[in-house]
């Protein structure tokens, strides 16, 4: 090959093109990187779009969440990576984390700790900050709303129980789960989680409205003080 030529998708042979082989095989038989390559459309005078995007996904360690956390800046680092390149990949994996939330606010009803997660998971279990939300329940446990209560740093956050509560009068709301997520990636539950979630289920006793349950959500897992029997 010459010095200059680049590798396009259209001098490979035919059974290595990602776009032909989903066409052919549909879009499961492709792997992450022929998935990339289709969105870069080639790589750089030294690799295919297919080796760049293998590269690119060794980076995060093969992890496509990692993968979106990555800025323009980051990804342009890689040669053969421009800014058009480096937008289009951040584009499709935003809409692929927007697909997700939109499967999950599909769920009208909670049944388990894993259906929270489920809804959860896609708005806070990647960031980097700590954020505590409010699921707001009706009787057969129908969700009528979720809110975010509190949005604190890297460490912390406060909740103000009292607005929490306020908020779950004016929907009529018979029962809530409280869940909020932890960056560090840790799913054992602080004292101060674990006084927080008391003094909620205090104030909801009170007030006739059910603490559920509080569930400490992660990227990859989540923790449930009712699965553990510790609400």
């Amino acid at each position: 090959m010459k010095e200059k030529e680049k590798f396009t998708i259209k001098s490979w042979a035919l059974d290595d093109r990602p776009r032909e082989k989903l066409l052919a095989k549909g879009k499961v038989a492709l792997s992450d990187a022929e998935l990339i390559a289709i969105l870069i459309g080639s790589g750089n005078r030294n690799e295919s779009a297919v080796a760049l995007s293998k590269r690119i996904l060794k980076s995060v360690n093969s992890n496509i969440n990692e993968l979106a956390k990555l800025s323009v800046e980051n990804l342009t680092t890689f040669k053969g990576i421009g800014e058009a390149k480096a937008i289009a990949i951040i584009t499709a994996l935003e809409l692929g984390k927007r697909r997700q939330l939109e499967i999950a606010l599909e769920r009208p009803k909670i049944a388990s700790s894993k259906n929270v997660a489920e809804v959860m998971q896609p708005i806070i279990g990647d960031l980097e900050h700590e954020e505590f939300w409010v699921i707001f329940l009706s009787n057969s446990n129908k969700v009528l709303a979720k809110n975010q209560v509190s949005k604190g740093g890297l460490t912390a956050t406060i909740v103000d129980v009292r607005l929490l509560f306020k908020r779950a009068l004016e929907l009529a709301s018979v029962a809530i789960i409280v869940c909020h997520n932890h960056p560090s990636g840790k799913l054992q539950p602080s004292t101060a989680d674990k006084n927080l979630t008391e003094k909620i289920k205090q104030a909801g006793t009170t007030l006739d409205i059910k603490l559920l349950d509080h569930l400490i959500i992660t990227e990859k897992a989540y923790f449930s003080f009712a699965d553990e029997g510790i609400l």
